[in-house]
């Protein structure tokens, strides 16, 4: 999600379309990566537990959202992302990264080749292609610099930024699909899950993708603004729990689903983060970073992005010291309560030798030495259907 913007800083903060219902619904509004944004409404702890349990709805308004069109979208994008994107079918997604040349992390991204709206925009037109690409919202303008300064004046693209005028919701839940079909009956029969589609609603085109960033089912919504505002309005009066920033960081800790600027950055690469399942090689396309992340992967990493579940009580934080025989070893990457667990979980890179599950440790809890046993990833996962 990107880094909180500090208290201190003295800038204009910019707000999403839905600002006035955040204030409305009586959601308590923080900075956060140059944004005014609700950090929780009810309660963390209660907004969490609607998401696990039965719905949740977040504006998610402040992510970048890139779309690429053009005859040589495909190979364009995919020099820029280390996943096979231009693989992808129509209608299909996936997650991925941009890296520098070092193999560095730049940001993680969901790009998607939308399936088009029937009477919508045509997805392709005179041999086009269109994908859309999800960004940080705290890496917004970097990407969307970084993908124009790599533009070759060769390669037919073109690069759109849709933040503006849109508004993007996040369902998340077990009843999300529920609340889909009511909406739109044909979709949610056939969205499956990592697909996207557009839909033509009352005469406006809505992207939909069974995505989202909590460990649950659920979909993401991209719509013009005006019509977001009145979508919103129609899920909270529908029985869903808006949900702030806060919620979404405990639900996503649990999944443990990395946080850019917190688990993964510019000094971190794909493999010490997990995260080499979506770098491609087999396709044989020349990315950036490729070649540096070639020779890591031969190399092996020294380190490992670790799950850290506590013993006793206590809440490990983000920072906060790891220490093993009474020497430090690595800091918690994030850290926080679990609702769901019912004790304090956090992410640190580790030592291989230490990264097995069932490695004791303690965490330096401002000065408390808290008992901490590495686990298995992910913390949480969703239960089966049945």
């Amino acid at each position: 999600m990107g880094d909180p913007v500090s208290s201190g800083q003295a800038l204009t903060l910019r707000r999403t379309p839905l600002y006035a219902q955040h204030v409305a619904l009586g959601g308590r509004m923080v900075p956060f990566a140059g944004w005014e944004m609700p950090v929780q409404y009810k309660g963390i702890v209660e907004e969490h537990h609607a998401v696990r349990q039965r719905v949740g709805l977040f504006d998610v308004s402040h992510m970048g959202r890139l779309e690429v069109t053009g005859p040589d979208a495909a190979p364009f994008l995919r020099s820029l992302v280390t996943y096979d994107i231009a693989g992808l079918a129509v209608g299909e997604s996936h997650y991925a990264l941009v890296c520098r040349e070092d193999g560095g992390i730049l940001d993680d991204v969901y790009v998607f080749r939308p399936a088009p709206a029937e009477g919508g925009r045509p997805l392709a037109s005179g041999g086009d292609e269109r994908f859309l690409m999800v960004v940080n919202s705290a890496n917004a303008d970097r990407i969307r610099n970084w993908v124009q300064r790599h533009l070759p004046p060769s390669l037919r693209a073109t690069v759109e930024d849709r933040q503006a005028g849109t508004v993007m919701l996040a369902l998340q839940g077990p009843d999300a699909q529920r609340y889909l079909a009511r909406l739109v009956p044909s979709l949610a029969e056939g969205l499956g899950r990592q697909r996207g589609a557009e839909v033509s609603l009352a005469g406006v085109t809505v992207f939909f993708s069974r995505t989202g960033y909590t460990g649950e089912d659920g979909v993401e919504i991209i719509l013009p603004s005006a019509a977001g505002v009145i979508l919103w309005k129609w899920f909270v009066e529908h029985g869903v729990q808006p949900c702030g920033l806060g919620a979404r960081d405990s639900l996503r800790l649990e999944a443990a689903l990395p946080l850019y600027g917190n688990d993964i950055d510019a000094t971190t690469n794909p493999f010490e983060a997990g995260l080499g399942w979506v770098v491609s090689f087999d396709d044989g396309a020349d990315f950036i970073g490729r070649e540096a992340l070639l020779r890591i992967r031969e190399a092996g990493v020294q380190r490992h992005l670790t799950c850290l579940k506590a013993q006793d009580r206590g809440v490990m934080r983000a920072g906060y010291p790891i220490l093993h025989s009474g020497r430090r070893v690595s800091e918690l990457t994030s850290g926080g309560f679990s609702p769901t667990l019912g004790v304090s979980i956090g992410m640190a890179y580790l030592q291989p030798e230490l990264a097995a599950a069932g490695t004791e440790l303690e965490v330096d809890v401002r000065g408390r030495p808290l008992r901490a046993q590495v686990v298995q990833r992910p913390f949480y996962r969703r239960p089966k259907a049945g």
